[in-house]
């Protein structure tokens, strides 16, 4: 009996042993790009759109370049703009941040935003956040603006940024955290970067290189260009001012999206020149200094201000299983 109780033993400590030494299952690499974007300022465009992408310069539109999500289903105004589209920190969760705006309504007639959340990439839960009932003493907010999200290490949790206008002061990038199922933001939305000048900054984006957060803004109403600042703490740390644009037109700009090439150690900063109606892109290796791409940018549609998120080829056949090839 007691040879019996050992070989059960030597038994389980094998299976043990072999469970042990299986190698980890990889992650699948990422193959593609999903642009996420809304198309100009009609109601109707006021939505957000997908795209994607096979070497990051060459996008085609998923849905026939129709809405994704309908934002009256999603919004308190009827519309949304400014998508910003991020994988979630475990890789298999997805958070989207929309501006709740219909410009018709006028540029200081917003109050919100929405929170969106996927486990897939084609189904997403949603909370529109309206400030004047989220918030006391919001009787002189006149509008919130492109909201991003981040993963915060430091916090466990996803901090959302976003620009604030209080009457006749300027436009501020403010921060609150999300909740655990990205509801709702905690606690009263704080200042998060300040320039130096005082002036008004919207279109926060935060690009994380080497322990350090490189945030993107753009210089509203004084140079409508974008500019970087740099923290190597999300809510702790000094923001260090680059005292240059980094756009490579003399035209003005405003939402500026980056990411990084697969496989390339360049980032693609891409941003909206708006007034000239297109879209530009320009490459970086240290997020300082900026030059055009050489690569032909080609996309069938015309966005407005988005963002870009790298996906695997698993990822991509899903949302063209569900929205379709431009094709």
């Amino acid at each position: 009996m007691n040879n019996l109780k050992k070989l059960a033993a030597l038994s389980v400590v094998s299976v043990v042993m072999l469970s042990a030494c299986k190698p980890a299952e990889k992650a699948e690499p990422h193959s593609a790009y999903l642009f996420a974007y809304f198309t100009g300022n009609s109601k109707a465009d006021e939505s957000i759109h997908f795209a994607v992408s096979d070497d990051g310069f060459n996008y085609s539109a998923l849905n026939s370049n129709q809405p994704v999500i309908l934002s009256e289903d999603i919004s308190r105004t009827g519309g949304v703009r400014d998508p910003h589209i991020l994988r979630g920190h475990d890789g298999k969760s997805y958070y989207m941040v929309v501006t709740d705006m219909v410009c018709h309504n006028g540029w200081d007639s917003n109050r919100g935003m929405v929170l969106l959340k996927s486990d897939d990439l084609v189904n997403w839960k949603h909370s529109a956040v309206h400030f004047p009932e989220r918030y006391a003493g919001q009787d002189s907010l006149k509008r919130v603006w492109a909201p991003q999200t981040i993963y915060d290490p430091e916090a466990g949790k996803y901090l959302v940024y976003f620009s604030l206008k209080y009457g006749d002061g300027p436009d501020v990038i403010h921060y609150a955290y999300a909740n655990d199922d990205f509801t709702d933001l905690e606690g009263d939305p704080k200042p998060f970067f300040i320039p130096k000048d005082g002036k008004p900054c919207i279109d926060g984006d935060i690009v994380e290189k080497d322990g350090k957060y490189y945030m993107f803004y753009k210089t509203e109403g004084h140079g409508d260009g974008i500019k970087i600042a740099v923290t190597e703490s999300l809510t702790s740390g000094k923001w260090e001012e680059q005292p240059d644009y980094k756009q490579q037109t003399e035209d003005a700009v405003e939402g500026a999206g980056t990411f990084k090439l697969i496989g390339d150690d360049r980032y693609i900063l891409m941003y909206d020149v708006y007034k000239a109606h297109r879209y530009e892109f320009a490459q970086t290796t240290d997020l300082e200094n900026f030059e055009p791409v050489k690569e032909n940018v080609t996309m069938d549609f015309r966005p407005r201000h988005g963002t870009v998120m790298t996906i695997t080829d698993s990822e991509l056949q899903r949302l063209k299983e569900k929205w379709g090839n431009a094709e």
